[in-house]
């Protein structure tokens, strides 16, 4: 019964920015940790930022600290992904899920996380 919808993806210039929304059905998303992923071809799903929902603990991976930031819209049991000065190496696939942890010191780790969306591509490239 829990679904999450992705949207916002595209092809942008390095530089640019771009704002990944994730609407959430099933859960009260306030009660849960939210967190994105990407993956890209070839390489693990890494944790990109996540957030609890007891503490509003807010984790962003060294890569894009200070360019990424998650923000919960619990009116519209919504989380989105705010990604500034993005960099070619930010070029994959990213994904949104909950009903896992998030670590204050290592983030969000795939295999703890039961629910996805569907992934949405963000190419970064001139």
């Amino acid at each position: 019964q829990v679904q999450l919808v992705e949207s916002g993806g595209g092809s942008v210039q390095p530089g640019e920015s771009l704002r990944l929304s994730c609407s959430v059905s099933g859960i009260t998303l306030k009660h849960y940790t939210i967190a994105w992923f990407r993956q890209v071809p070839g390489k693990e799903r890494e944790g990109v930022a996540c957030t609890s929902g007891i503490g509003e603990d807010i984790y962003y991976a060294d890569s894009v600290k200070g360019r990424f930031n998650i923000v919960r819209d619990n009116a519209k049991n919504a989380v989105y992904l705010q990604m500034d000065s993005l960099k070619p190496e930010d070029t994959a696939v990213y994904y949104c899920a909950t009903d896992g942890f998030c670590y204050s010191d290592s983030g969000a780790r795939p295999s703890e996380y039961d629910y996805w969306g569907q992934g949405t591509q963000v190419t970064v490239s001139s």
